[in-house]
């Protein structure tokens, strides 16, 4: 299994970006697909979830401002984020799992597959 991030870049407070993870190496229709972040000097974080194709789960911070989507035919993951704010910079990664229980989601440990992870810098 292999993931490509992309579409990280620089943008000023209240822009928008999406960013893309495309897979490669296995059937993804079932697995669950996520974004994590990590900022400078802090421990990686969950952004949001896909899950069961039609399940999202979002962080608290990142709720009304950031969309997860899938495209299984194109085995492509989406995060459109909106209303960007500083607070919202850092290396944002795509992870896969196959066995992973909704109570698991959030946690980064259980995630077996991650991309390289793509920078965004939001400035105020």
């Amino acid at each position: 299994v292999q993931l490509q991030a992309s579409g990280g870049g620089l943008v000023q407070a209240g822009g928008s970006l999406r960013l893309s993870c495309a897979a490669s190496g296995r059937t993804f229709s079932n697995a669950v697909m996520a974004w994590f972040r990590q900022a400078p000097g802090k421990g990686r974080e969950f952004v949001a979830a896909n899950f069961r194709n039609t399940n999202t789960m979002y962080a608290d911070s990142v709720r009304d401002r950031f969309t997860i989507s899938r495209d299984n035919a194109k085995r492509t993951l989406y995060l459109q984020m909106n209303s960007l704010k500083p607070e919202d910079t850092a290396v944002y990664y795509c992870a896969v799992d196959f066995n992973l229980i909704q109570s698991s989601v959030r946690t980064s440990d259980y995630y077996d597959y991650w991309g390289q992870g793509t920078q965004v810098t939001v400035s105020s």
